[in-house]
């Protein structure tokens, strides 16, 4: 059996934590003492550390170890150079190496030692790039430049000149393409680790006395993952300076990364609107993709927390820190940056082991709203049929005792032609709620006023709000209805222009099945399951592209979708009428089809049928993973 290949990343992190343990330390450090200070597994800290010896940057001594010559030369590298430069990166790269693994060019550790220099985001969210590196925003954009896009972006843009807002305190100032209009320190991810966390408000404390401040035009706001930040920070005096800089704190629940943001101040909108800007989000949690941060923001940046604060001091992405001051000073990014001993030297007096246990001691207790709620009783689930929240999911209505035959799929129609690289968050609901939207509508209509919309994340229990926000997410280019962004699509055959969601309602009234085309790498991302379940609800059978992403793909089947692959792609226009053959007769005999038939507007081509396990295929013959287990639990007893 082949030995499973190990996580680069995972054994590159593992090693620098050992390292960073035996640094800090005042003593030597037996292997028992760095296992459970790291949490590692006995063996592998062993490993490690022998790693470590071998290279230098530890020493083994009588009474344990400690960090070796190495290491200290290469914190005194990180505390005297330019403060963001992944000073690390060699001693990542040679750990790697001596493991035996290749090491990433884009190293993301994060921890005390570590502070990232790279950025994650852009024209697609999975790049990662350097902050320093200039690339242009818009091809042949008269001598502008952005940092760390898309050289090939399709963005539909050219170089304007300054756009003047006045701001409600009166304000006048200027926004142009790359200026950050929002810069949050978000509750996902980062918040967990008190090195960044308490780096970010030590910046913040520089910063102020340097005499900096956040740029007018960005929106700052603090949502850590846990109350026991805001303990911390208040014990080490830099709540004031993070409030200075209008990093308040607004909650401790999902905010940005979920299209929390709120809305942009309205003259900021209307001049990024007016004047078609590319302005960016920088945040510090783990999602960035297209449309989801805020619908006004075309660049959605992912960094640490302390970067997060630098961008709101700089106010631009088209900023080096560094060879540049921040804008309108003579403050460099070094002058400000918090010393490794500095912070900790701040975790030790300021974070401690009681916060912890007291605060997640009386994580269920609740404050007097919550403790004031009516709690139905009864061992089954109350069902509220005036909820616009939480509904009763038709997943199970009108289904057989035993399933059903599989049959073909004849004469069915396309309801979304899309391109490569249409992620779950293109799909799936995700973001705020518009108000002419179907979803903004339906909520109106059950008498939510659009200031209680809330999120499409928030509503996840109602079916009725997801269906109608599936394939809805702003930046979808549905290459059936051509010139338009959003969800929207054209009713065939007669060629009607309308919101995807009611293109499918028409279909299922005329008894019509559907199907979506995809390109490459269709279902990327991280927003999985409701973008499976809205494609089921709202009648595709079947989706063809020409690659998967892997969890995307096995969610489609669970909701008892069929993925279709087309080597090289699929060469229709989408108007065509479209017939699948070849699947009902080995499926209702036991068998799975290795390929199927597809005939569309006078072609005929193979596809293969993507159900790749047995247990894939006895859920896709009752309809889906749900009525499966249902069907399952029920035999069991």
């Amino acid at each position: 059996m082949t030995k499973p290949q190990q996580n680069p990343m995972r054994s590159v992190h593992r090693a620098f934590q050992v390292l960073s343990e035996l640094e800090l330390a005042q003593r030597p450090l037996r292997l028992t003492d760095l296992a459970q200070r790291t949490g590692l597994h006995i063996a592998t800290t062993q490993r490690l550390v022998n790693v470590l010896t071998e290279h230098g940057y530890a020493s083994r001594h009588s009474n344990g170890y400690t960090a070796g010559p190495a290491a200290l030369s290469a914190a005194h590298a990180f505390a005297t150079t330019s403060p963001v430069r992944l000073i690390a990166r060699p001693i990542l790269e040679e750990l790697a190496n001596a493991t035996g693994l290749t090491a990433s060019l884009y190293i993301r550790v994060q921890n005390s030692r570590v502070l990232i220099d790279r950025v994650e985001g852009g024209r697609r969210p999975q790049y990662s790039l350097p902050i320093g590196e200039r690339l242009p925003l818009y091809p042949g954009a008269a001598g502008k430049v952005f940092l760390a896009c898309d050289p090939e972006t399709d963005l539909d843009a050219t170089a304007a000149d300054l756009a003047p807002v006045t701001l409600a305190d009166g304000t006048e100032t200027e926004l142009d393409h790359g200026h950050v209009v929002i810069a949050a320190i978000t509750s996902c991810t980062n918040t967990s680790n008190p090195s960044v966390m308490l780096g970010a408000g030590l910046l913040a404390k520089k910063a102020i006395e340097k005499g900096l401040q956040s740029k007018p035009w960005v929106k700052t706001s603090l949502a850590p993952g846990s109350m026991v930040v805001t303990e911390y920070y208040e014990k080490a005096g830099l709540t004031q300076y993070l409030d200075q800089l209008g990093f308040n704190l607004v909650g401790y629940g999902c905010t940005t990364c979920i299209g929390n943001s709120g809305p942009l101040p309205d003259e900021i909108s209307k001049a990024v609107n007016d004047n078609d800007l590319a302005v960016c989000s920088v945040l510090s949690g783990n999602r960035n993709f297209e449309g989801r941060i805020n619908p006004d923001v075309k660049m959605n940046y992912l960094a640490s927390p302390p970067l997060v604060v630098a961008y709101a001091l700089a106010g631009t992405m088209d900023w080096d820190p560094y060879k540049d001051p921040f804008p309108g000073s003579d403050v460099m990014l070094r002058d400000i940056w918090p010393t490794e001993q500095e912070i900790h030297e701040l975790i030790e007096t300021s974070v401690k082991s009681e916060m912890f246990t007291k605060s997640y001691a009386e994580v269920f207790a609740g404050d007097e709203r919550w403790n004031s709620l009516d709690v139905p009783t009864g061992d089954r689930f109350a069902w509220a049929e005036d909820s616009t929240y939480v509904r009763k999911a038709p997943y199970f209505d009108g289904m057989p005792a035993e399933p059903e035959p599989v049959q073909d799929i004849t004469g069915a129609r396309v309801l979304a032609k899309l391109g490569d690289s249409v992620t779950t968050d293109h799909i799936s609901p995700a973001g705020a709620i518009k108000k002419d939207s179907p979803a903004g509508r339906y909520l109106q209509e059950h008498g939510v006023e659009p200031r209680e919309f809330n999120s499409y994340g928030s509503r996840r229990g109602n079916h009725e709000v997801m269906i109608r926000g599936t394939f809805a997410n702003i930046r979808l280019r549905n290459q059936l209805a051509p010139g338009t962004e959003g969800g929207v699509t054209r009713k065939l055959p007669e060629g009607e222009e309308m919101t995807i969601y009611d293109a499918a309602m028409k279909y299922a009234e005329e008894g019509t099945p559907l199907v979506v085309i995809g390109g490459k790498e269709y279902g990327s991302g991280s927003s999985r399951d409701w973008a499976a379940k809205g494609t089921k609800l709202l009648g595709v059978k079947a989706v063809i592209a020409e690659s998967f992403e892997r969890i995307h793909r096995s969610n489609l089947i669970g909701m008892g979708v069929l993925p279709l692959q087309v080597e090289g792609g699929v060469d229709l226009t989408g108007e065509e009428e479209i017939s699948i053959t070849g699947l009902a007769e080995p499926m209702n005999r036991g068998e799975t089809p290795s390929e199927v038939t597809i005939q569309a507007g006078g072609k005929e081509f193979k596809a293969r049928v993507r159900i790749d396990t047995p247990k894939e295929a006895e859920y896709f013959r009752h309809g889906g993973i749900l009525q499966y287990v249902l069907r399952s639990l029920r035999d069991a007893e």
